[in-house]
């Protein structure tokens, strides 16, 4: 907030001292320039493109000319990117982030209008529509700006940068994010969703005029402009790079933390108290790991509670599985309707360690249909995950309509079931001639099983099965609505997130298919992401682009971590401490310790940020901490320890003040202050696939802070002890499946039976009282 009180008065001064607006300049030839002034070259670009994209590309505009070809196309055309390819063909002159645009600023001596969204981003919809679709407001844009259009999806670097720019200067932010810069890339204005016009959804000043007043101020007050620009840029670097802690966090985080979740727990609905809801804004595997390591029942309660609930509302897709982004309400009823692959990847570990804790199938349930949901809906036919799906979809009247695709009426369901599934759905989910969403029924568990069933004057166990039946019948039938865009690039660190996702189900659920799924999609990134001893960002069209990021990295390499504990696959552990080492040359920051979020030879722009918060994405540093400590256990490398040991003091001073800022490095540091099992079965040789009785009492325990080996005597285990070093020697004793349970490199007695091997690996070390730490 500091920040913002110096900032706010400098650009309110520079804003509001313009009281003459500039005349629009009626300029139809900045509005034809879109197509007609490229030069030759980029012109024989965007032809080949037309053909390289055949005739059954359809351009995203109202603008079309009477052979239903673009009237407008411009450099984002060449762009592979969903987002970018949906302004294509604005009036507006785009050009992607690059030199390029830059240079012509400067050249022109014009400001940059910096855009900032992402393809399934509904307000972004409807600014494009009702401004960069507007051909007067296109023309200003044209005449007076140069216009710069970019992904945050692919660019997460720039889209962070320029959002603190904006929280600095509004308190604030969202998308679409729209920031003003100078040429050498200095953001001097920035807001999110401008009406077009003024007076337009009830504000005074619309986009248009926002335009008109900053480019006149751009000409009039430069010094002013560059002074705001500079003193922003000043604290965008300060806040980027937080100061270093001295100490290793104490075990008074974790306490702190649980209490502050425990005063804004919401107890009717779960979650945090009030909306919107966000699945992230209460980490149930933080609660989770609290309560098993305090045996504290209430912060039990709140992640069960908080899991039920948003199995049980609107937010989750009741019958096609996943989870829309957020909430809009405080009942978890009313989502906002996209689907994103990192909120579903990120849910499946949540109500996993929910089942492994309660015991409770329904969490189970819900871990089968999200998974289900992307096999087949979100996955390539090359076995890698697409990234969102979209909010809005073509409703009968042909206009695009949110949530349309997922809501119902009474009339429809009844002419899609039979009588008695019509009314069971009916009651179950809460369908009504008036609705709750627009006319339209968002369907969600209205009224308990139970209830339902008695009313019905059936068991619940067929009540159960009618809705399962009724399910599958509804899908099937709105299966055949116009479906809401589907964003199909490929990003490194969501497909990194949803391969442990698949790898710890089929973990845990004893499931090899979800296994399988995960080993293809990681094949799918090294393969194809993986050039030249470096990872890219994103995928789409045949071609990798964008330098990796942190995230990128840290999610995938957790992946591979998770992948060879469910597979046994030492290939997978190796190509992870590939990767590591990786980021140890590339991101670390050798002397404070964490990680920065680009590499030390990527585009340098005006701020180099080392991720110090967690938001509905963790941050890179909070998984790459917990892979270092994993990493340390399987090796038994101290160094890897060390540098974990470093990044969580380098965020000390966050994880004191604010824990829940960095809600996702609770886990990192819970392993910390535990004394992880390593955890080894040996089987004879040959006899691999007999430890079922063994895997079910591992797979019944929640044990989060563990690493976990199975290997079989000979060749197998030999290879796994090059790079595990504890296994080695160890072996099936007396012919028969043995465990072996050890704790920093010193194991207990072998254990013969899998009853013993129960009882050993349920002791837990709990955590000390607040002021005590046990080191």
């Amino acid at each position: 907030m500091a920040m913002k009180a110096l900032l706010i008065p400098v650009i309110l001064t520079i804003f509001f001292s313009v009281y003459e607006i500039t005349t629009r300049e009626a300029n139809a030839a900045s509005l034809q320039g879109v197509t007609t002034k490229m030069d030759k070259k980029l012109q024989e670009q965007i032809d080949l493109m037309i053909k390289q994209r055949g005739k059954d590309y359809k351009p995203r505009t109202r603008h079309l000319l009477p052979d239903g070809k673009p009237k407008y196309t411009n450099r984002l055309f060449l762009e592979s990117s969903p987002y970018l390819l949906q302004h294509a063909h604005n009036p507006v002159n785009w050009y992607p982030w690059g030199e390029e645009a830059f240079e012509t600023a400067r050249k022109l001596n014009r400001p940059v209008l910096l855009s900032v969204g992402y393809s399934t981003c509904h307000w972004c919809h409807v600014m494009e529509e009702e401004s960069f679709e507007d051909e007067q407001i296109a023309d200003y844009l044209n005449s007076h700006y140069i216009a710069i259009k970019v992904d945050r999806e692919e660019r997460p670097d720039i889209d962070a940068i320029y959002m603190t720019a904006v929280q600095a200067l509004t308190g604030s932010g969202g998308w679409p994010l729209n920031v003003w810069l100078t040429p050498d890339r200095k953001p001097f204005f920035g807001g999110t969703y401008f009406p077009a016009k003024d007076g337009d959804r009830g504000v005074k000043m619309g986009f248009i005029t926002v335009l008109e007043r900053l480019n006149d101020t751009y000409k009039t007050k430069r010094d002013s402009v560059e002074e705001s620009g500079q003193a922003l840029v000043n604290a965008i670097r300060q806040y980027m790079t937080s100061e270093t802690g001295k100490d290793i966090p104490s075990v008074d985080v974790m306490h702190k933390a649980a209490e502050t979740y425990k005063q804004g727990f919401d107890p009717v609905n779960g979650g945090i108290k009030g909306a919107p809801k966000f699945p992230s804004s209460l980490p149930v595997r933080f609660l989770l790991r609290y309560w098993r390591r305090t045996g504290d029942q209430a912060t039990l309660n709140m992640a069960l509670k908080s899991l039920t609930k948003m199995a049980n509302g609107g937010m989750y897709d009741q019958i096609g599985g996943g989870f829309h982004r957020y909430s809009t309400d405080e009942k978890w009823l009313v989502p906002h309707f996209e689907k994103m692959l990192y909120d579903n990847a990120l849910l499946v570990p949540a109500f996993l360690e929910g089942f492994q804790a309660a015991g409770d199938k329904k969490f189970e349930k819900v871990v089968r249909h999200i998974l289900r949901y992307v096999k087949r809906e979100m996955t390539s036919p090359d076995g890698a995950f697409y990234s969102a799906t979209d909010a809005d979809s073509i409703n009968p009247k042909g206009h695009m309509d949110e949530g349309y695709f997922f809501t119902w009426t009474p009339k429809e369901i009844k002419e899609a079931l039979d009588k008695d599934q019509a009314e069971a759905v009916i009651q179950y989910y809460g369908v009504s001639e008036t609705g709750n969403f627009e006319g339209r029924s968002i369907l969600n568990v209205a009224r308990e099983a139970g209830l339902v069933a008695q009313n019905l004057k059936i068991n619940e166990k067929d009540l159960e099965e009618m809705i399962e039946k009724a399910n599958d019948r509804l899908y099937e039938l709105r299966s055949n609505r116009p479906k809401p865009l589907r964003d199909e690039k490929i990003l490194t660190a969501w497909n990194g997130l949803m391969i442990s996702a698949y790898a710890m189900s089929g973990l845990i659920l004893n499931e090899p298919e979800y296994i399988n799924q995960a080993e293809n999609a990681a094949r799918f990134i090294l393969a194809e992401l993986f050039k030249d001893n470096r990872l890219y960002r994103s995928y789409k069209d045949g071609k990798a682009r964008h330098n990796a990021y942190i995230q990128d990295y840290a999610f995938f390499i957790a992946s591979l971590i998770d992948l060879y504990e469910a597979s046994h696959d030492i290939k997978w552990l190796k190509k992870a401490i590939e990767l590591d080492a990786i980021i140890e040359e590339k991101f670390e920051d050798r002397e404070n310790g964490g990680f920065f979020m680009t590499s030390h030879d990527h585009e340098a722009l005006i701020a180099r940020q080392k991720p110090n918060s967690d938001g509905a994405v963790p941050g890179g540093n909070s998984v790459a901490v917990l892979n270092l400590f994993r990493l340390a256990e399987y090796t038994t490398k101290d160094e890897y320890a060390k540098r974990g040991r470093n990044a969580l003091k380098a965020f000390s001073n966050i994880l004191v003040s604010s824990p829940t800022a960095l809600s996702e490095m609770l886990p990192a540091l819970d392993f910390f202050l535990d004394t992880p099992k390593e955890i080894v079965i040996v089987t004879p040789k040959g006899q691999i696939t007999t430890a079922a009785e063994w895997s079910k009492a591992f797979r019944s325990q929640f044990l989060p802070n563990r690493v976990f080996i199975l290997a079989e005597e000979g060749s197998n285990l030999e290879k796994q002890a090059e790079l595990i070093p504890f296994i080695s020697g160890k072996t099936a004793l007396k012919g028969d499946i043995t465990a072996y349970i050890c704790e920093k490199g010193s194991c207990k007695f072998p254990s013969e039976t899998p009853k013993d091997f129960l009882r050993e690996i349920q002791a837990i070390k709990k955590l000390e009282p607040a002021g005590k730490q046990d080191m």
